[in-house]
């Protein structure tokens, strides 16, 4: 994927992983599309910077990513990069029957938010040079955190998925899965200054450093993220849930 002078627009652009993402992608030379729900944190996101444009879009809303990649389209044609990155996560008890508003808001925001990205813009983006597709999964893909049962199965199922759409488009458009550790971001309460978790800025930088080599890998791993993305394949899957998930 080139680096600079494309047209990329990305989910969840109002904070954590996709403000610093949208940050330095518009540093280095590249018109920057940020969505959200609200316009506050958006604009926080633009500030006074040049090439940068925010949208209100709840990937939640089929009706409304319909709509939405319409008017992106006819307003940016030259878009060739999506960058599905809004995401929610939700701790949960399933010992007992219960409520699953969370459970189902995390897989309609996590997993068919960026299905439905994807299914809005694939035709335009095949049909572009240099185009991609970025999806960002988690380590909770590949060693789940039992308080977070849905938020790791809906981020294993975007693991699974971007590897079928990466076969289906090859040749076609690139498609790239970030898979982060445990950053520290608003995602969850007091997560953004959590002892432990690697400080976004870290992770940013880190992952700049994969989007600068040549090729760029299919799957952008950091090294904090290394030991749960390869856990089964080393023979640490059970150690690795033991020492993520302590009782």
């Amino acid at each position: 994927m080139k680096i600079s002078g494309n047209t990329i627009l990305i989910t969840g652009g109002g904070s954590g992983i996709g403000r610093a993402l949208a940050h330095r992608f518009n540093d280095l030379g590249n018109i920057v599309i940020v969505t959200g729900r609200r316009m506050g944190p958006l604009t926080e996101t633009i500030g006074k910077r040049k090439h940068m444009t925010a949208c209100l879009l709840d990937v939640a809303d089929p009706a409304a990513i319909k709509s939405f990649a319409d008017s992106i389209l006819a307003n940016h044609p030259e878009l060739n990069i999506l960058i599905n990155n809004a995401g929610v996560m939700r701790y949960e008890d399933m010992t007992s029957a219960r409520d699953l508003g969370d459970a189902e808001a995390m897989v309609t925001t996590n997993l068919l938010g960026p299905i439905r990205m994807i299914d809005a813009f694939v035709a335009h983006l095949a049909a572009q040079p240099d185009s991609a597709i970025v999806t960002i999964s988690s380590g909770l893909a590949f060693v789940p955190m039992v308080a977070a049962p849905t938020y790791s199965a809906t981020k294993a199922a975007i693991h699974s998925y971007s590897l079928s759409l990466r076969e289906q488009l090859r040749g076609k458009t690139e498609v790239i899965e970030i898979i982060p550790p445990a950053v520290q971001t608003d995602l969850t309460p007091g997560q953004a200054t959590r002892d432990g978790y690697l400080p976004l800025e870290t992770f940013v930088d880190q992952v700049m450093t994969e989007f600068r080599q040549r090729p760029t890998p299919e799957e952008i791993v950091v090294e904090r993220a290394r030991i749960l993305r390869n856990a089964e394949q080393d023979q640490r899957f059970p150690a690795m849930m033991r020492a993520l998930n302590p009782r």
